[in-house]
């Protein structure tokens, strides 16, 4: 989805998630570094790996709010952000994780919220590396940051209205 800062804002409030790592993963590089990705040169994506309950959420629940915090019909990029590592990708750790991503991207490629055609990709997840220390809860850390107050903050808003049921 893109900027994993914003992913674990969103993913931090909803109701029965556990835990959210940002990380990088898809890539070749081992133990890559944020500026290494941020190069492009790794293969990895910014992501966050999201741990939940599932007696309080299930995995469609946790995809359906994905599809509305993230455009993910651009290749490469989330807004201003660009390049393969802010690509749109579901990482699976099971089988039935795959079949729910996929039925869940023909469901939204149906339903009209995106308009032009969905690009996220759904791969088995090999090797999730955790970000430097500094990423995390970076959004709670730094509210006033301008990427925060930018970009983050106008995603957690759409959240809110959009998914109040679903707020610890």
């Amino acid at each position: 989805g893109g900027c994993f800062w914003c992913l674990e804002a969103v993913f931090q409030r909803v109701k029965g998630v556990t835990e959210v790592v940002p990380g990088y993963a898809g890539g070749e590089t081992p133990d890559p570094t944020y500026e290494e990705v941020c190069r492009g040169a790794t293969g990895h994506a910014e992501v966050v790996q999201v741990s939940f309950d599932p007696h309080q959420i299930d995995f469609g629940e946790i995809l359906e709010v994905f599809w509305h915090i993230h455009d993910p019909t651009t290749l490469n990029r989330q807004g201003a952000d660009i390049g393969s590592q802010y690509r749109s990708v579901i990482f699976y750790h099971n089988r039935t994780q795959k079949e729910k991503a996929a039925e869940s991207i023909r469901q939204v490629g149906q339903s009209g919220l995106w308009p032009d055609p969905i690009v996220t990709e759904i791969v088995p997840l090999k090797t999730f590396y955790p970000a430097e220390a500094y990423h995390r809860d970076y959004f709670n850390q730094h509210p006033e940051q301008a990427y925060c107050s930018m970009v983050i903050s106008p995603k957690l808003q759409k959240f809110l209205k959009q998914f109040p049921d679903k707020l610890k």
